[in-house]
């Protein structure tokens, strides 16, 4: 069996190398990567066709097949991430702030790699280059634990990117992918508290808790999206209608896809019945409270489970609500602290959601689905937090770092 431990133990000495080197070269690093990737398209692909047969013999969701494939949109998408990060900032070293105290002694705070983070993830080889790509420019080594069903897909794109970072002069250790689908090396991962300094998860609920479960390494983790759009009185038809039937049918399979559209009661009656239509147009199944179900006759009654359901699928639940203050207290009930919209024309109304809706991502007169790394501009994400310590939402460059104290003096001493 491969050497979990041995493994983070190179993982470590790697960070310790990164943390010192210049953007460049890990810049360098990531552009080498891309050209690997486009390069070896081909056999990329024949790597996720065997994961693909594989999938559909062991009956995966459309969902799920969705997020393992490896089409050619797919990797043009990788290699433009991969180019994307290159171009921001690099955190490491950035003095957040600084101040001089009485006695001529100035403090402040520099950014630093957190050193070692791991990766348990399922089904999506695409985290496979975000992690490493994001790991890589913030001076993190990275350990990586792909599902089985991504295996082949995983061990392919991770020896390119090892590949690239030795062409840069980067260890090769920078970025390692457990080569097993044995749990027991997952266990074994989760204890290596001495060498490894975060693990984030990122996959379905049952994997996330069991992390948690296990983790003697914290945990950044988000169990499940739950994602909300309330729609407000006075809300503009159109907008609500292209915005709700976005958030629930564009890409119904992952974590920033709506689950619950709330609407006004006073939209009830038209607004609500244009907004079904348009979502029965896509396929969505609409499971609603009994105000929704008086007004469309093919909706489902919603249970109790429903409200606080992860469909990760063509189905949405749907409640009329009193206003405002009733989608608020739903979102606050049943919510999972991911990301929520609303769609509104009252800037005293956004304001208020804003400000007392507390997810990581809250939005105004947008689709929930851009509660995305790559869509908010950081080129790419390792994964979205819905706990507040220590990033919360999507975690970018920045949220890979911590910040240490240093101090400048001039022989101070202390009396």
């Amino acid at each position: 069996m491969i050497d979990v431990i041995d493994m983070a133990k190179m993982a470590r000495e790697a960070s310790r190398r990164l943390a010192g080197i210049s953007t460049a070269r890990k810049n360098q690093a990531l552009l080498t990567a891309a050209q690997e990737i486009r390069g070896n398209a081909d056999a990329l692909r024949e790597a996720n066709q065997q994961d693909l047969r594989t999938a559909r013999e062991k009956g995966l969701s459309p969902a799920m097949l969705d997020r393992l494939t490896l089409s050619d949109a797919a990797l043009r998408q990788i290699c433009e991430s991969l180019e994307e990060v290159t171009a921001l900032p690099d955190p490491v070293g950035e003095i957040v702030n600084m101040w001089r105290r009485p006695n001529g002694l100035e403090v402040g705070k520099m950014r630093i790699p957190l050193g070692v983070v791991g990766i348990i993830y399922e089904a999506r080889p695409n985290v496979t280059v975000d992690a490493a790509a994001l790991c890589l420019k913030s001076g993190n080594a990275v350990l990586l634990r792909g599902g089985s069903e991504a295996i082949h897909s995983n061990l392919a794109l991770a020896s390119l990117l090892a590949r690239a970072c030795g062409e840069a002069g980067l260890p090769e250790a920078s970025v390692q992918l457990i080569g097993t689908t044995d749990r027991a090396a997952v266990l074994t991962m989760l204890e290596q508290e001495e060498t490894i300094d975060l693990i984030i998860p990122r996959g379905g609920e049952g994997l996330i808790r069991f992390v948690v479960k296990n983790s003697r390494i914290p945990v950044l983790k988000h169990y499940k999206g739950v994602c909300h759009v309330y729609v407000d009185e006075g809300a503009d038809p159109d907008m609500a209608v292209r915005i709700c039937v976005n958030a629930k049918a564009q890409r119904p399979g992952v974590c920033n896809s709506t689950e619950t559209i709330l609407i006004h009661e006073k939209e009830a009656d038209d607004l609500l019945v244009k907004i079904a239509a348009a979502l029965r147009r896509e396929g969505v199944e609409v499971r609603g409270c009994p105000a929704t179900c008086a007004r469309i006759p093919d909706a489902k009654a919603a249970t109790e489970e429903d409200w606080g359901t992860e469909y990760l699928d063509l189905i949405v639940a749907v409640k009329v609500v009193g206003g405002i203050e009733d989608a608020m207290d739903h979102i606050h009930r049943y919510g999972s602290l991911h990301t929520e919209s609303i769609i509104t024309r009252d800037y005293g109304r956004a304001e208020r959601f804003l400000r007392e809706v507390q997810s990581s991502s809250v939005m105004v007169n947008a689709s929930t689905r851009f509660s995305d790394g790559f869509e908010f501009g950081l080129g790419a994400e390792i994964g979205i937090s819905t706990s507040k310590l220590h990033a919360f939402g999507p975690m970018g460059l920045k949220e890979l770092t911590t910040t240490k104290f240093i101090v400048r003096g001039q022989g101070q001493i202390r009396e």
